[in-house]
């Protein structure tokens, strides 16, 4: 390194002088330089004004309040919800004749409707939000359905971004909680793995531990070993599958997820459900997903396919603003959970306050239009009071 300069020459090069013989011609320079400054700085002050900024130049500078603003707020790649607790949101997939997702549409070709009375929308985006979605199995499924389930599970994981979180849990007569909420795709696989090879029995108390496979009548849907407590009967023909109970137990963990995160259900199921051994009935439970605007995208195993078992697979995805789907095979379920994923993420989301409308009713409409012809509108179709979609 360079040594030091004097701090003569430190002096010289701040206020610009150069070395100079005479005290008197230093002294002289160096008044000089400091009042220059303060002559500058008088010079400024003496131009004329600049004209004030314009009305729309104020307005440009002004940020929009979240009710009125077109986008959303980016956060880390990822858009951000900021919307007043008294509007309602509408997340709404909109696809062409072909199933594709529509993205291209603007905020003036949506038209929203509460109780057949059009509102205003408040907000509008088309950005894509973080997900927070339970995983919920079906863990009474027949032996050919729970290996393809079983084998399939991990293309979950390729579907989810780093802001996502997942929870998986399973159901049978009972609901099985999982480990939590996890953005970590390593641990959620290893639960998956989990999932698929332990055969421990299910124990009856629900919360139990996410810790034996699928049962198929009291033997592991994936290996030989027989389960010791199966929590799944048939009675006289009928199963006790509790779905709607599972569904209910689901909602309650996605409630307190925040407004900023899409919040679904992904229900991978035959269908099957025994209305005598659930606690909550279907109309509750689907309260429970509009209160807290909760979808369920229901994946159907082939078996829910072929015998027709799958109208409450379609039920809660038609009232809960989801999609329901049919998988054949393995193959068509791993392509299946990407775009369950993709839609649920890139949804439109629309917000209005209620107005004109008849706030003593118990549940309001809602009905959600495009202008450009030969699209599907899929939102959910109502809400009840004192319960707006949050």
């Amino acid at each position: 390194m360079c040594s030091p300069k004097p701090r003569e020459a430190k002096i010289d090069r701040k206020f610009g002088l150069r070395p100079m013989k005479s005290l008197r011609k230093t002294v002289i320079a160096a008044l000089t330089a400091l009042l220059t400054p303060s002559l500058s700085m008088n010079a400024q002050d003496n131009k004329p004004d600049m004209p004030a900024p314009t009305q729309d130049a104020q307005q440009q500078q002004q940020p929009l309040p979240p009710a009125d603003t077109d986008a959303a707020a980016a956060t880390n790649g990822q858009a951000t919800i900021r919307i007043p607790v008294n509007q309602v949101i509408v997340p709404v997939t909109v696809k062409d004749g072909s199933g594709r997702l529509v993205p291209d549409l603007g905020k003036d070709e949506f038209r929203i409707f509460e109780d057949k009375i059009e509102q205003r929308i408040a907000y509008f985006s088309n950005e894509a939000f973080p997900l927070s979605m339970v995983i919920l199995i079906d863990n009474d499924l027949k032996r050919k359905d729970a290996e393809q389930v079983a084998a399939s599970l991990k293309a979950i994981v390729a579907g989810l971004s780093a802001a996502d979180e997942a929870y998986l849990a399973r159901f049978d007569q009972f609901f099985h909680e999982g480990k939590g909420f996890t953005k970590d795709q390593v641990k959620l696989l290893t639960e998956i793995k989990r999932t698929e090879l332990d055969t421990e029995p299910a124990v009856a108390p629900p919360s139990a531990p996410m810790n034996e496979g699928p049962v198929i009548n009291g033997h592991s849907a994936i290996g030989d070993s027989p389960n010791v407590a199966p929590t799944v009967n048939i009675v006289k023909g009928q199963t006790t599958k509790a779905l709607d109970d599972a569904v209910y137990s689901a909602a309650q963990l996605l409630k307190d997820r925040g407004r900023e995160r899409r919040k679904i259900i992904f229900l991978i199921s035959d269908g099957a459900n025994g209305i005598r051994t659930n606690t909550h009935d279907y109309k509750s439970t689907v309260k429970e997903l509009l209160r807290y605007g909760i979808s369920v995208y229901s994946v159907a195993v082939s078996s829910a396919y072929f015998e027709r078992r799958f109208s409450r697979l379609v039920d809660y995805a038609h009232d809960s603003g989801g999609d329901v789907y049919f998988a054949a095979k393995r193959t068509t379920m791993e392509e299946l959970y990407s775009r369950v994923t993709e839609e649920a993420r890139n949804q439109y989301t629309l917000a209005y306050s209620p107005t004109g409308t008849n706030g003593a009713l118990d549940y309001h409409t809602i009905e959600v239009r495009v202008k450009r012809e030969g699209l599907t509108v899929d939102a959910r179709e109502g809400y009840y009071a004192g319960a707006a979609p949050h």
